[in-house]
């Protein structure tokens, strides 16, 4: 299949051929290494281990060739040593085999396995750009150049197609002349080298033969002489000029050409000047020239024995998808706005500005959020609330200062950063308009559309505050503007921080609380009303923190859910509470809630089953309770786990029902034991016949699906008295028997209870024991 050169060509000839395989060092290391460095960011960026071996193997192979190439370098080779020269050749083979496999394998992997858009083009650009520079180089070596392109080529073709996708195999076929043509290329310079070398043609006819196979090459040729004349000029190397005939400059001096080029501006004096630094100092480089018409050229300079060799390469391409790429990266696809990436950069780029001024102004940053946008989404589909956001982004620039920064958090949120020189009135004006803007009715194709807003500001003089402090101190302005009934604009005040800071004290200290044991459990009776008899307690976490002293669970329990501390909680209350009912009487059952958190983070049967295996405790003396949200929040998770729950014998309650969705569908499809009845149903039974009849009426639909019914909440003897008398509670649970009770407390009346068999005087219990 491939002819030796050794027996093609003179002996002094493949010698020399041989020479130059192992030149330029250099520039072979500095290729591998780039390699590795771009199969590298694209491991980073697709998070790929293979991608990341493949930068290792670069690096390794590139090594391995440098030292190869040292050690040509101190082998004696004559001009006439054939044999030397064919080892040697036989050398090269094998590193050039060696490298185009590492980038075959590159290609593959990137396409077949990890299958990440950015690592694709990658592999594929800087492969393709190696098999361009195989054909130039190793042109003259039949069989390493063929070798070199088929292990590029072919796992890089076999990977688009195992990918599956029909573009991609499309791809190959268009790929496939490419890679033909590359060998046509390298065969036609071959065979114009070797006739012209073997046969000792004229000067014209060799130069005749080297213009064709230049002008079929993809890249750019221009050589120099020693004295920086033009030797040597394709038609593709003086594009990146803009000249139209080369011939003309044949001759002529390279700063003429730079003059032509600077004047025309197909060149800038940067570009100009670092070209020139290469020549004269006779070192290798890139260098990437721009001109007005929008391209770009890559041109590569190497010298050798005072002539000098520049190839140029077309990457106008490869330069406009780094460009959509980079444009991607730092801006909202859907809105066009900077992200929140970008955003912070540019904001910190405005603030470094500032620091400059002698009247900084004021630094003001607004947050805001459309309120119930999830059910924009929910009702109208996700088209309608793209479009929504779509809407918003054209329209917070139009009514903000002119040079006002505006970007897209995520989701629903968006965020605007400016200077002011007017004053905090001034700012909340603006806010006001953001917002009235943000209100007036929105045409979308389905219907028209009026939205709320939350917005939160905060607006600083200190020159010392950086993007991150605004961002805080904006976001718990939001937070406030949302928890205290949406549709608000709140200024950030320094009592936020304040709580913001103790909040962020308190994250801490709980986790440390819960790892510690220092979480407590009270014990709310529950209490069948009729026989005036503790049947049940639910266990309460409660915390007294060291210095604060007790510290509500409506402040801790959300904190908990917030940092995901609410699953480590869970299963300390579940063992601590299952471990104190083993210690009761037998007909003694205790209950615990279970957050919707708990159901996504955990598996809550699992959770449930080793804390009673742990404590002994019989299933059936367990509750657990989930309100209606968990129920919908994590629908399908809670389905599984309490179905499996159940089948064991552990009861389940929905918890604080008619405070959610009170969805009927829930109550029949899920296996609920008992219903808890919130205690916003006592409210005005005391005073309206409706709102009695009303909770008889809740309580009748309990009994009617076999679920016991408990009323929390209860507090007065009259409204015991009206609950007894017009419902058919089953249980009650509230603190007209007690407040939640500490372990001891809580035995010793369970303890009085069993031995006397009699009525528990529960309401002269102390709510201080």
């Amino acid at each position: 299949m491939f002819q030796a050169a050794h027996k093609l060509l003179p002996p002094i000839d493949y010698v020399s051929l041989i020479r130059s395989l192992y030149a330029d060092r250099l520039s072979m290391l500095l290729g591998a290494y780039g390699s590795a460095l771009a199969a590298g960011v694209a491991a980073l960026e697709s998070r790929s281990a293979y991608l990341a071996s493949i930068a290792v193997l670069f690096i390794i192979v590139g090594a391995v060739r440098h030292l190869d190439m040292r050690a040509f370098a101190d082998a004696e080779l004559g001009d006439q040593d054939v044999e030397t020269a064919i080892y040697w050749e036989g050398r090269a083979t094998i590193g050039a085999a060696a490298i185009a496999t590492v980038y075959g394998v590159w290609c593959l992997l990137s396409f077949w396995v990890v299958d990440d858009a950015f690592a694709e083009l990658t592999a594929a650009s800087v492969s393709v750009s190696v098999l361009v520079g195989v054909a130039q180089r190793n042109f003259a070596i039949d069989r390493l150049m063929t070798i070199q392109v088929l292990l590029i080529a072919v796992p890089m073709s076999l990977g688009l197609l195992l990918t599956g996708d029909i573009f991609y195999a499309l791809l190959t076929l268009l790929l496939l002349p490419f890679f033909v043509s590359l060998r046509k290329i390298a065969g036609n310079s071959r065979d114009v080298l070797l006739r012209a070398v073997h046969g000792r043609t004229t000067a014209s006819a060799l130069a005749v033969q080297l213009d064709t196979a230049l002008d079929t090459l993809a890249h750019g040729l221009l050589m120099l002489d020693q004295n920086r004349l033009i030797e040597v000029a394709n038609d593709s190397a003086l594009e990146a000029f803009g000249i139209d005939e080369p011939a003309d400059w044949l001759g002529c001096p390279l700063y003429e050409l730079f003059d032509h080029a600077l004047e025309t501006g197909a060149l800038t004096s940067a570009a100009a000047r670092r070209m020139l630094v290469l020549i004269e100092t006779g070192a290798s480089g890139k260098v990437l020239i721009g001109n007005r018409a929008g391209q770009y050229f890559e041109a590569s300079i190497s010298s050798r024995d005072a002539k000098v060799v520049l190839l140029f390469e077309d990457i106008s391409d490869r330069i406009a998808a780094e460009e959509r790429i980079s444009h991607m990266a730092r801006f909202d696809a859907l809105t066009g706005l900077p992200n929140r990436a970008h955003f912070a950069e540019l904001v910190e780029g405005a603030l470094e500005a500032r620091l400059d001024e002698i009247e900084p102004g004021i630094a003001a940053l607004l947050i805001l959020d459309i309120d119930d946008f999830k059910h924009i989404n929910d009702t109208l589909g996700h088209l309608a609330g793209d479009q929504l956001l779509e809407e918003v982004g054209l329209r917070l620039p139009a009514v903000l200062p002119r040079d006002a920064i505006v970007g897209r958090l995520g989701g629903d949120e968006f965020i605007v950063f400016f200077i002011s020189h007017g004053n905090e009135d001034v700012i909340e004006a603006d806010a006001r308009r953001v917002v009235a803007a943000l209100q007036v009715p929105y045409r979308l194709p389905s219907r028209e559309l009026t939205i709320n807003v939350s917005l939160g500001s905060v607006s600083s003089t200190d020159r010392g505050d950086d993007f991150d402090q605004l961002m805080i101190k904006a976001d718990l302005a939001l937070n406030a503007a949302k928890s205290g009934g949406k549709n608000r604009i709140v200024q950030f005040h320094a009592r936020m921080d304040t709580e913001y800071q103790l909040r962020q004290q308190l994250k801490i200290d709980l986790k440390a609380a819960i790892a510690d044991g220092e979480i407590q459990l009270a014990y709310q009776p529950i209490v069948d009303p009729r026989e005036n008899r503790v049947v049940g307690c639910e266990a309460l976490a409660r915390w007294k923190h060291a210095t604060l002293g007790a510290i509500s669970p409506a402040v801790f329990i959300p904190i908990a859910e917030d940092t995901g501390m609410i699953t480590d909680l869970t299963r300390f209350v579940l063992a601590k509470a299952t471990q104190d009912c083993r210690t009761w009487p037998d007909d003694m059952r205790v209950a615990v809630n279970i957050s919707a958190r708990d159901f996504r983070s955990c598996n809550v049967s699992e959770l449930v089953t080793d804390a009673l295996d742990k404590a002994g405790l019989s299933p059936e003396r367990l509750e657990i309770e989930v309100t209606e949200t968990t129920v919908i929040q994590q629908r399908d998770a809670a389905a599984s786990a309490l179905l499996e729950l159940s089948k064991r014998g552990v009861g389940i309650a929905l918890d604080d029902f008619g405070t959610g969705y009170s969805s009927l569908s829930y109550l029949s499809a899920l296996p609920f034991t008992k219903l808890k009845i919130d205690r916003s149903f006592l409210d005005d039974i005391e005073s309206d016949d409706k709102a009695l009849k009303l909770l008889a009426n809740v309580v009748k639909l309990g009994k009617d699906l076999d679920l016991v019914a408990t009323i929390e909440g209860v507090e007065t003897e009259r409204q015991l008295e009206l609950v007894t008398k017009h419902t058919e509670v089953d249980l009650i649970q509230g603190f007209l028997y007690g407040a939640p009770l500490s372990y001891d407390a809580i035995s010793r009346l369970l303890e009085r209870q069993h031995s006397r068999q009699t009525v528990v005087p529960l309401r002269l219990v102390s709510t201080n024991t």
